[in-house]
């Protein structure tokens, strides 16, 4: 393992172990709850829009360590940002993990949520790091329901 895989595997673990904005929000304008019965993912989304403004955003429930680290990067990522913001953020995670060929431009907008660039190699963590950024498109799209990652 390179030196810089060492240093993104621990920042998941910390991220895992610690992690911001997991928490449940109280009035909150935007919801979704997402599930992967595969694999026993499962977190709640819970978003606070103010002035097309995330002013809140947490999460809540239980999961994988990649999981938990993607939710809990994606929430400290996305405070404060515009609604449009958000979904162009999404939008390049989402392509990350899925893309064989990313811009190096979204790759440095990406900040650290680009530690997820690796798990791509693994397809079945894909769907663990993808999990809470699906539950926010769902949210922000104003379904305020669930969704799977099957």
């Amino acid at each position: 393992m390179s030196r810089l895989e060492a240093l993104y595997q621990q920042l998941i673990l910390d991220h895992n172990k610690n992690p911001q904005n997991f928490k449940k929000v109280a009035s909150y304008s935007h919801y979704s709850h997402g599930r992967n019965p595969l694999c026993g993912d499962d977190y709640e989304v819970m978003i606070r829009v103010e002035n097309n403004r995330i002013e809140d955003i947490g999460f809540s429930g239980s999961g994988c360590a990649i999981s938990k680290s993607s939710g809990s990067l994606m929430t400290a990522a996305l405070k404060g940002k515009t609604v449009e913001e958000s979904v162009r953020l999404k939008d390049s995670f989402i392509q990350l993990l899925l893309e064989d060929v990313i811009s190096p431009d979204e790759v440095k907008n990406l900040g650290k949520l680009a530690v997820f660039e690796g798990v791509k190699k693994f397809p079945a963590r894909v769907k663990c790091a993808a999990l809470v950024w699906r539950a926010l498109e769902d949210a922000l799209a104003g379904q305020k329901g669930a969704v799977s990652t099957e």
